[in-house]
This record gives C-alpha cells, structure tokens and sequence, in this order.
C-alpha cells in the first residue's frame, strides 16, 4: 500500500517574500502534488492577519478532505490562535495533542493522529501521524524530543507499528536524524533545504517513519508557486506499508 504525505509550514498562508494572504496559492501546491496525508504547521483560526478565516476548515474544504484536525499553540496578538493540522484522506479513529513547551519559551506541542488504511477488502491498519513544530534553540529543541519520546502513547507504541513524525522541526543544523531520531529506530531523509522558500539554504523540514514504513522517494516542492505561498517549502514524501 503506497500513500503520499506532505508535510508544510504555511505561514497562516501569507507569503515569504509579498506578505500576502493568499490561502488559493496553499491550496493549489497541495492539490499539484494530490497527497493522502497533509501535515502542516502555523495554521490560523479567528487571527485578523488571516480574515479571520479558520484555516483547518477553509483548506480541507478547498481540497476535498472530509477528515481534518485541528490544535491551538499559540495566542495571536488582536486575537485567534495558531497551531498544528493534520487533514486526510483516511480516517481518524483518534487524536489527541502533546505538550512539548518547555517553559518560558513559546508553547509547543505534538499534534498525534491514528488513521485507519485499509489495504484490501477485509484488512486495515493502523497509521499513526505526529504533526509536530520544535523550538527556535538546539537546546529546547534537544529537551522537546526527550519529552515526546517518553511521552505516552508514544512509548508504548510496538516497534513494528507504522509511525511517521515530522514536521517543521527548526533543525538548523541538520543533526536531529542522527543524534534524535535514529536512536529511537527512526528512519528519514537527508537534510533537504526547505527554508527560506525563495532560496533555500535551511533543512528546517523532516519527515522520519519506524515501524513496517518505507519511504520510497522525499523532495521538496519544485514548483515555482510555492516558492511565493509561505516562508517554507512543503516536503513531498512517497512511502509504502510494508
């Protein structure tokens, strides 16, 4: 069984270089590359920079996916919030958020989805799906990835449950894969620059699978208009279940 995923920070959809809210040039990136799973970060709700729009509901709409989730982060200035979303083509049977704030900085967390894949007629399985936006400091960054590990559910997770985490990781230096994840059994990609969209030159962006998760091909987003929707490039990851 083969899913594509695709993981963003969008910005609240206002670009990088214009500064303009523009939620159609987010939409159209993402239906350009038709993924399954939709990880994205900085997502708007009632924020007057955003019309107000709840963001969540206005892209899931736009695209077509009916299952969609949704958690605060952050207070916004005037009002609103932002905070991680996940949307799918498959069903959620659960979700829930893990807190990875690591006081006084900026509150973070962990955006946590079990879907249902089915992959015949009569058999399914389990998918699950942490959405997660890490910290500005290699130290907070180092802290909040402890945190999640020891976490529940994770920790009580099966080696050979499929498990993808990614998201805007803020990993500057390209050393989370190999001092974080590879030693809870994760396997990703190479850094690829993701940050900043218009002339990437940061690894900001990562996407890791354990369990019975292959990842098949992962690049960033070549086409020219995401370039301009957001500070970020979205990730584009094929895998498979094995």
């Amino acid at each position: 069984m083969r899913i594509r995923l695709l993981t963003w920070n969008i910005h609240k959809c206002i670009g990088g270089l214009d500064r303009r809210y523009d939620p159609e040039r987010i939409r159209s990136v993402i239906a350009h590359y038709a993924p399954d799973v939709v990880m994205l970060q900085e997502v708007d709700d009632a924020a007057r920079r955003s019309r107000r729009d709840r963001q969540i509901d206005l892209l899931g709409d736009l695209l077509g996916f009916r299952h969609r989730i949704w958690y605060p982060n952050v207070d916004v200035r005037g009002g609103g919030h932002y905070g991680n979303a996940i949307l799918s083509r498959f069903p959620f049977t659960s979700s829930d958020n893990i807190d990875l704030t690591i006081p006084p900085k900026k509150r973070r967390s962990v955006l946590h989805a079990r879907l249902r894949v089915r992959l015949g007629a009569r058999r399914g399985r389990t998918l699950h799906i942490f959405n997660m936006h890490l910290g500005l400091s290699g130290s907070e960054r180092k802290a909040q990835l402890r945190k999640f590990v020891a976490s529940h559910p994770f920790q009580g997770l099966d080696a050979r449950t499929p498990i993808v985490v990614g998201g805007d990781l803020n990993d500057v230096w390209g050393t989370l894969g190999r001092k974080a994840f590879a030693p809870a059994g994760f396997i990703g990609n190479p850094p690829i620059r993701t940050f900043p969209a218009y002339g990437p030159v940061r690894a900001l962006d990562a996407v890791y699978v354990r369990g019975k998760l292959e990842i098949e091909k992962i690049t960033a987003a070549r086409v020219d208009l995401a370039r301009r929707a957001s500070d970020h490039l979205p990730l584009v990851v094929d895998m498979r279940i094995r």
